[in-house]
């Protein structure tokens, strides 16, 4: 997780909301990503999305089934069926996102999904929590 976060400060410093994700596949990591919506003018250029495709080029396959993905933030519905259609066999995530998260709250993506990963929130929640307070305390 400690990766994931380091991506989210990059992406603060970047000026884009701080979330980052790894994805890690037997025991190593072989993709990372922080949020580059602004970065790169894409609104769906969130850590999970930049973090599966690269995972998706490295191992040369849609299917993610023996990857876990760490992500600083709950998945919004977008990420989450994303995740769902790559089949990361485990998500673990941070922070939990009331308003936009897409897991545990809001469409609950997994409830319906063909594929559902196993699922570890509150990883290191207070410090995904924090990263992202700090970013939104600056911006007011």
């Amino acid at each position: 997780m400690q990766v994931a976060v380091n991506e989210a400060i990059k992406a603060g410093e970047r000026d884009s909301v701080p979330v980052g994700a790894v994805i890690v596949f037997e025991n190593k990591i072989i993709a990372s990503a922080g949020n580059e919506v602004l970065k790169n003018h894409d609104a769906t250029a969130h850590a999970e999305i930049l973090a599966i495709r690269g995972a998706c080029n490295v191992l040369q396959t849609t299917v993610l089934n023996e990857c876990d993905m760490y992500v600083t933030l709950e998945p919004c519905a977008m990420c989450a069926q994303a995740i769902s259609l790559a089949r990361i066999r485990r998500l673990y995530f941070g922070a939990y996102d009331e308003k936009y998260g897409g897991v545990m709250h809001g469409a609950h993506v997994f409830r319906y999904a063909l594929h559902k990963p196993e699922i570890i929130g509150g990883v290191s929640e207070t410090q995904c929590a924090d990263i992202l307070k700090d970013f939104f305390e600056q911006k007011r």
